[in-house]
C-alpha cells in the first residue's frame, strides 16, 4: 500500500493497511463486507465494479479500495493509527474518484443539464492499539478554521473499529472481516510477549491455519502475506535507533550505579525478577487468550474447562493444552485431559 516513509524507524506500522486489501482484494470478499456494513443480500460479485486508484499517489499513499455498486461509489480505507484528516483525504480521493467517472462515462460538467453522480460512502476500519469506541464520524468541516452552522462545503468520514471485540454484528456479518481481525490480533499477542514480527508472524499463520482462521487465504498467499508485512522492515535503521537508546540508557545506568552502587546489585535483582514474572504472566494470558478463542470456535467451552484454564498461570502447561483443544472432539474429552 503506502512507500516506506524516511522518518519510519520501527517494524513497520502500517503492515495492516496492505494485508487489509489483500484479503478484501476479491470482489466475493468485498461484495460480502459492503453487504454486512449496508444489510444487503447482493449475490453477484460482477454487479461490483472496482474503481481503487492504483497509479495516482496523494503524501506516498494510494487509497485502500474504492468501488462503484447500485450508484454508490464507496471508498474504503484503513487505518492502524487514529488520523483525524480522513475527511480531508477522503475528499481528494473521491475528487479523483469522480474525476475519473466523468471521463469514463462521457460526460460533460459544462453542459445544461444537472448531471447525475452515484452517491459516495466513506468508511474508514481503524485496526490500531489505541482504545476507540466501535464508530465514530469524522468531518472536514471541523477542520475549519473559521466554524459555520451549514459549511458549504463537507465530506464526513464513518470510522469502524474492526479490532477483535469490537463491532460484533459486523463481524458475525462478515466472516472473513472477523477472521481478519481474530487474525492480526494473533499476530499483536505474540509480538506482546517480546516476539520479533517475523517470528510472531510465522506463529501467527501457523495457528490461524490450523484453527481454520483465513487459512485458504494464508495457505494460498502465505510468502506474499510474510513479504508485505516484512519488506519494509528497516533492520539497519531499527538496529541503530535501539543502539542510540542502549548508550543513553547506559549513561543514565552509570551515573545511577556511581549513586547507588551500595545496594544497585540488589536492585537489580528484584528488578529482573519482576520482568520476568512480568513477560511469564503476559506470555501466560496471551496464550490463555488465543486457548478460550478455540474453545468458542469448536464449541468446547464449559463453565468448568473455562474456570480451569482462568485459574492456570503456566504458559507451557496452557500451550500443550491448545494442542489437546485442537485434537478433541467433544468437551467431555478435553475435561478429562485438563480437568
Amino acid at each position: 500500500m503506502g512507500k516506506k516513509s524516511a522518518k519510519r524507524n520501527s517494524p513497520r506500522r502500517n503492515y495492516k493497511d496492505s494485508l487489509f486489501r489483500m484479503v478484501f482484494r476479491e470482489k466475493k470478499e468485498l461484495l460480502s463486507l459492503y453487504n454486512a456494513i449496508n444489510g444487503t443480500a447482493y449475490e453477484d460479485p460482477e454487479e461490483l465494479i472496482v474503481t481503487t486508484i492504483e497509479d495516482v499517489l496523494y503524501m506516498g499513499r494510494k487509497n485502500d479500495i474504492s468501488f462503484l455498486i447500485k450508484d454508490v461509489m464507496n471508498l474504503y480505507e484503513h487505518q492502524s493509527s487514529v488520523n483525524p484528516n480522513m475527511p480531508l483525504r477522503g475528499l481528494i480521493y473521491i475528487s479523483m474518484l469522480y474525476q475519473g467517472y466523468i471521463e469514463q462515462n462521457n460526460l460533460d460538467i459544462y453542459s445544461s443539464t444537472l448531471l447525475k453522480l452515484p452517491t459516495p460512502k466513506y468508511l474508514v476500519f481503524y485496526n490500531g492499539t489505541k482504545a476507540e469506541p466501535d464508530r465514530q464520524e469524522l468531518r472536514l468541516s471541523d477542520s475549519f478554521i473559521k466554524r459555520e452552522e451549514q459549511p458549504d462545503l463537507e465530506c464526513r468520514a464513518v470510522v469502524l473499529n474492526i479490532n477483535y471485540g469490537h463491532n460484533k454484528k459486523l463481524m458475525e456479518a462478515c466472516r472473513k472481516l472477523y477472521e481478519y481481525s481474530r487474525f492480526v490480533e494473533t499476530i499483536r499477542g505474540y509480538l506482546n510477549t517480546g516476539m520479533k514480527l517475523g517470528a510472531a508472524m510465522d506463529q501467527a499463520i501457523e495457528d490461524c491455519i490450523r484453527f481454520d482462521i483465513l487459512k485458504e487465504f494464508l495457505l494460498k498467499h502465505r510468502g506474499e502475506v510474510k513479504q508485505v508485512i516484512l519488506t519494509e522492515y528497516n533492520q539497519e535503521r531499527h538496529a541503530k535507533t535501539l543502539l542510540e537508546e542502549g548508550r543513553k540508557q547506559g549513561r543514565e545506568e552509570n551515573a545511577r550505579l556511581l549513586q547507588e552502587k551500595n545496594t544497585q546489585l540488589q536492585k537489580e535483582r528484584e528488578e529482573n525478577a519482576k520482568l520476568l514474572q512480568k513477560a511469564r504472566d503476559q506470555y501466560a494470558r496471551s496464550i490463555r487468550q488465543l486457548l478460550l478463542q478455540v474453545l468458542e470456535l469448536k464449541g468446547l467451552a464449559t463453565e468448568a474447562i473455562v474456570r480451569r484454564i482462568q485459574e492456570e498461570q503456566d504458559p507451557e502447561l496452557l500451550q500443550l493444552w491448545i494442542s489437546f483443544a485442537g485434537d478433541s472432539d467433544s468437551a467431555e474429552e478435553l475435561e478429562k485431559k485438563i480437568l
